[in-house]
């Protein structure tokens, strides 16, 4: 990995809480951006980041974990729609959900089970990623991030401030 890893942005940093810039020029910036993201990824212990994560905003985010099959998945999504099953096809998965913008805590947060992402990779080829189990969720985590919403935000309001206090404490009580 040729990466460096950057600071992870944190929650109530503007970056987070807006929809991202459309990517329009799929060059050696954007590489070397996506080489950084793995890099931060990797060294915060995530699976997933978006690139507002480390104050980019653009519409890009980095993947590597497994899917329902345990499978390790790993990718680079550029510009992403997202497609999720509708009517009877459609099954929700309540599991729990962390954020490394929103460090420490973890709360359920239901989505289906199964996720499309199409975009494009670092090279502006067309990509296509389905989804499941733990990538299903990571889809659709990242893809929200991009949209400028954090996993908190699909929590109630009592939900959401128990994580934000246990993130407080967690930070306060660190050196």
């Amino acid at each position: 990995m040729s990466g460096r890893a950057r600071p992870i942005t944190l929650v109530g940093t503007d970056v987070l809480h807006r929809p991202c810039r459309e990517v329009t020029e799929f060059d050696a910036a954007l590489a070397e951006l996506t080489e950084d993201m793995f890099a931060s990824m990797y060294e915060a212990n995530g699976v997933g980041l978006a690139a507002n994560q480390i104050g980019v905003d653009l519409r890009v985010f980095v993947y590597d974990c497994p899917d329902a099959d345990d499978v390790a998945q790993k990718g680079v999504i550029v510009n992403p729609t997202l497609v999720l099953p509708e009517g009877d096809a459609r099954r929700l998965d309540d599991g729990e959900e962390g954020c490394l913008s929103v460090p420490g805590p973890h709360a359920r947060v239901a989505r289906p089970d199964r996720a499309t992402c199409h975009g494009f990779d670092v090279t502006g080829a067309p990509v296509s990623v389905e989804g499941t189990g733990v990538l299903a969720r990571c889809l659709q985590h990242e893809t929200d991030h991009l949209g400028g919403k954090l996993y908190i935000d699909r929590l109630s309001k009592r939900e959401r401030k128990r994580v934000l206090d246990e993130m407080e404490e967690l930070r306060a009580a660190r050196p």
